[in-house]
């Protein structure tokens, strides 16, 4: 049976527990398992699932299996206070909605205290939104009680967490260093540890230590590590517990029953066992951070709305939390403020600073009638505006839902990544036991000592943490860095797909020129009138509201030309109008138009065509069947489009415009900007078509503005909306850029060679520094050189390629933009 759209449902949940890619990988396939999950992608550096699914899964199924893997979806609880309620069936619907609703695992609502208790996933949905769900149903509902789910101080109480665990744990290990380090390296320590504490006393001294290093801060490793081992599934803290417990268990046989050891290997490895576990925390905490600040441009988009706002309730005008204002509210606004939520100015005029979202620096008018965005800035005057989006509704939400989907995305480059970890931890394990066989075979005296080293060593410097960080890190940074631009991936595997491009297809109108035409040109034949030619035309072009009619009406309106009663006006898609104007027939539209209603266009055809050798577009009027005009209308290119085009054919492309104009208007226009390719006269349906054609070329990208050419965005490879204003939720689109300018689209391709370049260089750094390192802590330098790497050493080096794979993609948050001088206020 065919599937409803309303079937397929898609949820984000934040995920606790995971350190590396191989995490990453077991809690994707154990959602990957649940029956009906259609498409998973988990992200390591957010810490979040993006799960698609219909029927038979549901959200606590996910949860389970999740919780069963041993990644437990992190869960909150809000109070809210619900108002209107005045019987059980009052209580029974709003519990029904709030438990149908995405996000939400559990919801008991209580009539005697008004109030709703709501279970719900984080990261799937969120206290405000639960209150417009009941609100919306007909019970205004307020967030009374709730914990703090912001992620940013979640993050700053891991940081704290990580940073005194590490601290603890140093201070624990650092006599354990000295004492056996400083015996090997100094013969005069040595010799005063023999003297003053005694050889036992020093080995139980450091046992004691280090046990305290092992069962206090080290202690998450072997409670997340052994439980996984023993299902068959071991992640890196596996790694660090088998590694660990492994010289730690020696150490206490040759500190306390030494005689079970072959002759001359009875040593300690105490030191290396505490001081692993002090690295890798350490190592977790500069992660902690870094990964900190990868979230810099989500909590940037957030403070960018307002806290509060005034508005009306009961007959006053109250201060309110930003959360309280529901569709409909009446909001006041006062000079220099910020705009609270999207609405509908009902009166005040202002110019309000929209430069977020347009990227204009000059701020727009605002009287009676126009729409307001959220979190924009009002200027000198003051506003009253009723509200029309509140929430996840508002476009500043949507903006931020982007960039968080983008964040989350995972690239067709992460497949590679994913297959090898996928079998990298459990081949670890294997080569770890590999390594101590081969050195208990064939090593030299001590064998066993040497075995155990370097079979710890491998354990753990082969985690494969900066695997799992390298691509995510840097698509969380770069999509945010291109908010901050104005560029928009809906899909993060468009940043991919653009390195790909060979060809750029770019919509003339409202992308190359202006979008507003203006009347050059009126050339009447002989015989009629041209005040009373233009009069006419533009009483039928009035009905219509194209671009095109607007710039007749306006010049008819400039000429003081009074209008006339229009009777059976039709559009004739894809070539013109026709009407009927106080008795008499009059037809406008292309020559295409003329030539299939039978009209001669004369001698009027050649200067038609000359004005389409300059770049304009000629329309033709005919009155009673006779050609009465040639009309030349044309839309400014905008300044900064030759160079555009000129940058992006720097980047390798092919650009192609696509335009219904005339072949002669096109070619004027693309000799004009030096474009590659021209594909003229496509009617509004045929732009997927001219695609097809264009795709001959290699990989396409497509540039419209987002609106009409929603098909041609789906159809390319990768759909590009410019200039799209307050319409951000394109969801044919895979990138929207909130400038109208043309240099947006070269700022998009710039970012996303950057960042795939950083990818690039992550992996090549995760695989590299694990191909390299891995045989050398299996001893392979040791026959030729005699040097054996420390585990203690593989634990720094562990540490630091994570740490580098992090501070690789921070980078990214200092990429200038490649063309204009000012940045996004985004």
């Amino acid at each position: 049976m065919e599937k409803t759209v309303s079937e397929a449902h898609s949820v984000t949940l934040a995920v606790e527990g995971l350190n590396c890619a191989s995490c990453v990988g077991r809690a994707e396939r154990a959602l990957a398992a649940v029956a009906g999950v259609t498409d998973v992608a988990v992200n390591l550096a957010s810490e979040r699932a993006q799960v698609s699914f219909e029927k038979p899964a549901d959200l606590s199924g996910l949860v389970s299996a999740l919780t069963d893997a041993g990644y437990p979806a992190r869960q909150a609880e809000v109070t809210l206070s619900v108002d209107s309620m005045t019987c059980a069936s009052c209580v029974g619907r709003v519990e029904r909605k709030l438990k149908a609703s995405d996000g939400v695992l559990d919801a008991q609502v209580n009539l005697a205290t008004e109030t709703a208790t709501v279970r719900y996933a984080e990261g799937a949905t969120t206290p405000a939104d639960l209150a417009r769900i009941a609100t919306e149903l007909g019970y205004p509902a307020k967030v009374k009680q709730a914990e703090d789910t912001d992620d940013s101080s979640r993050k700053e109480a891991e940081i704290t967490r990580l940073g005194r665990a590490t601290l603890l744990a140093a201070l624990l290990a650092l006599p354990v260093f000295v004492i056996e380090m400083g015996s090997h390296v100094f013969a005069p320590m040595h010799v005063w540890v023999m003297e003053t504490i005694g050889h036992q006393n020093s080995l139980i001294l450091q046992f004691v230590l280090t046990t305290l290093v092992l069962f206090g801060p080290g202690l998450q490793f072997y409670t997340k590590g052994f439980p996984l081992l023993f299902k068959g599934a071991p992640d890196m803290n596996s790694l660090v517990a088998l590694g660990t417990s492994a010289a730690y268990g020696f150490s206490l046989v040759a500190t306390f029953a030494p005689d079970l050891l072959p002759e001359g290997t009875a040593h300690v490895y105490y030191e290396a066992a505490a001081v692993i576990v002090v690295l890798i925390l350490l190592g977790r905490w500069l992660e902690a951070r870094a990964k900190g600040r990868t979230g810099a441009a989500i909590r940037k988009l957030v403070g960018l709305g307002a806290k509060t706002a005034r508005v009306e309730r009961g007959g006053a005008v109250l201060e309110l939390p930003i959360e309280e204002i529901v569709v409909g509210d009446v909001v006041h606004t006062r000079p220099g403020e910020k705009i609270a939520v999207d609405g509908t100015v009902i009166s005040g005029a202002s110019f309000v600073d929209e430069s977020m979202i347009s990227g204009e620096p000059v701020p727009a008018q605002k009287t009676a009638g126009a729409d307001v965005v959220g979190a924009t800035v009002n200027g000198t005057g003051a506003l009253t505006f009723r509200a029309t989006k509140v929430g996840s509704d508002t476009m500043l939400a949507q903006i931020i839902a982007m960039v968080e989907q983008a964040q989350g995305a995972k690239l067709p480059i992460q497949g590679l990544v994913d297959k090898i970890t996928a079998w990298f931890v459990p081949a670890v394990m294997g080569l770890a036991a590999l390594t101590v066989m081969v050195w208990l075979a064939f090593g030299p005296d001590p064998a066993l000592s040497f075995a155990l080293v370097s079979g710890v060593a491998v354990l753990i410097i082969a985690c494969p943490c900066a695997m799992g960080l390298a691509t995510p890190t840097s698509i969380m940074v770069g999509t945010g860095r291109a908010a901050e631009m104005g560029v928009l991936f809906r899909k993060g595997d468009a940043l991919q797909m653009l390195q790909d491009t060979r060809v750029i297809a770019l919509d003339k109108t409202g992308t190359l020129t202006k979008g507003s035409p203006e009347l050059t040109d009126f050339l009447v034949a002989e015989g009629f009138d041209a005040a009373e030619v233009l009069r006419l035309v533009a009483a039928v072009e009035a009905k219509s509201e194209h671009p095109i009619a607007l710039a007749i009406c306006r010049a008819a309106a400039e000429r003081s030309l009074g209008g006339a009663e229009v009777d059976g006006f039709t559009s004739i898609t894809g070539y013109g109008v026709s009407a009927q104007v106080e008795g008499r027939s009059v037809l406008i539209g292309a020559d295409r138009l003329m030539t299939r209603e039978g009209v001669d266009l004369g001698d009027l055809k050649g200067q038609g065509q000359a004005l389409g050798r300059k770049g304009r577009t000629p329309l033709y009027a005919a009155i009673d069947g006779r050609l009465a005009a040639v009309i030349a209308v044309a839309d400014p290119v905008k300044p900064t489009s030759a160079a555009a085009i000129k940058a992006l054919q720097g980047l390798g492309l092919k650009v192609a415009m696509i335009t219904g104009d005339n072949q002669g208007t096109a070619d004027a226009i693309a000799q004009e900007l030096g474009i590659d390719i021209v594909v003229a006269e496509v009617l509004p349906d045929g732009k997927v078509a001219a695609l097809e054609d264009l795709r001959s070329h290699g990989t396409l990208a497509f540039v419209g503005d987002g609106i009409n050419d929603a098909p041609a965005l789906a159809s390319a490879d990768v759909g590009i909306a410019i200039g799209t204003g307050t319409d951000v939720a394109i969801e044919s689109a895979d990138v929207v850029l909130m400038s109208g300018d043309l240099t947006a689209v070269v700022n998009a391709f710039d970012i996303s060679a950057l960042t795939m370049r950083n990818i690039r260089q992550n992996l090549f750094w995760a695989f590299g520094y694990n191909s390299l390192l891995i045989p050398v802590a299996a001893g392979a330098l040791y026959p030729a050189f005699g040097v054996l790497l420390s585990p203690v050493l593989a634990a720094g080096a562990m540490a630091l390629s994570s740490v580098f794979v992090l501070s690789n993609a921070l980078r990214l948050r200092w990429v200038a933009p490649a063309m204009g001088k000012q940045e996004h206020a985004l």
